[in-house]
């Protein structure tokens, strides 16, 4: 498992990122995670991506009865916190000892309590309101580890936004990502039976949607072609008009004579 840098290509010249990155495995049924890896990586444009072994085994993380694979699948949780970004820098005569010239700056987000769930303060409303309007919902999430708690908290509001998505933006995709999303969520103890109700709600509206669609695409087809035999008549009740035009026209004196 590992890193890699996204769209590289975007980046300024002579770009650096120094991160911490861990990678965690998350165990539905005792609730707690396992950590794979943990390390303080530099990339840059020589430097794009990092790989390595995990310290599971992959016989143990396959396992059913460990706990880590849950009806086929695995929850795996990657934490990257950027400690310090470079943009445009003079790389041409420095090479590794420039790296720890730079003091490092702490750009990770402070994040705030909400009902023993840690979260963003921008997600700090949303997660009161869910607290609010559902009272119940954690109690049956019995896991103290505060990065399964913070991770699944950070779940729950992306499938909450994901289904405020007007259908437009919506594809059976990712509905079924929401699916599979809901199952994850309840797995590790959330009582989110209302959350199902609105995404089956979502899925129904959505298959509406794409029935209505494909009706529209006929009737616009039918229309089309009905537009075009109108306008193949039109042509047809002008050109008979003009003939009959041309044989109502009076003959003149010269002509009878």
């Amino acid at each position: 498992m590992g890193l890699e840098v996204a769209d590289p290509e975007s980046l300024p010249s002579g770009w650096r990122r120094y991160v911490k990155l861990r990678l965690s495995v998350a165990n539905l049924y005792f609730g707690e995670v396992a950590l794979l890896n943990e390390m303080h990586l530099w990339f840059d444009q020589k430097k794009l991506s990092f790989g390595s072994s995990t310290n599971v085994p992959l016989t143990k993380l396959l396992d059913e009865k460990e706990g880590f694979q849950v009806d086929g699948e695995l929850m795996i949780v990657a934490e990257v916190e950027v400690h310090q970004v470079v943009g445009t820098y003079d790389c041409s005569e420095e090479s590794e000892e420039a790296y720890e010239s730079f003091d490092i700056l702490n750009e990770t987000q402070e994040y705030i309590d909400v009902n023993g769930f840690q979260v963003l303060p921008s997600q700090v409303e949303f997660a009161r309101c869910i607290f609010e309007r559902h009272p119940d919902i954690a109690v049956g999430f019995r896991s103290k580890n505060q990065l399964l708690r913070k991770t699944s908290m950070n779940f729950l509001l992306n499938l909450i936004e994901t289904l405020g998505q007007s259908l437009q933006d919506l594809s059976s995709e990712d509905l079924e990502d929401a699916d599979i999303a809901l199952t994850d969520l309840k797995d590790v103890g959330f009582e989110v039976k209302w959350l199902e109700s609105i995404l089956d709600d979502v899925k129904e509206k959505k298959e509406k949607e794409e029935s209505s669609l494909v009706r529209l695409r006929e009737m616009d087809d039918t229309l089309l072609k009905l537009k075009q035999k109108c306008s193949d008549l039109d042509a047809l009740v002008k050109e008979e008009k003009a003939e009959l035009s041309a044989t109502r026209t009076p003959l003149s004196y010269y002509d009878v004579v």
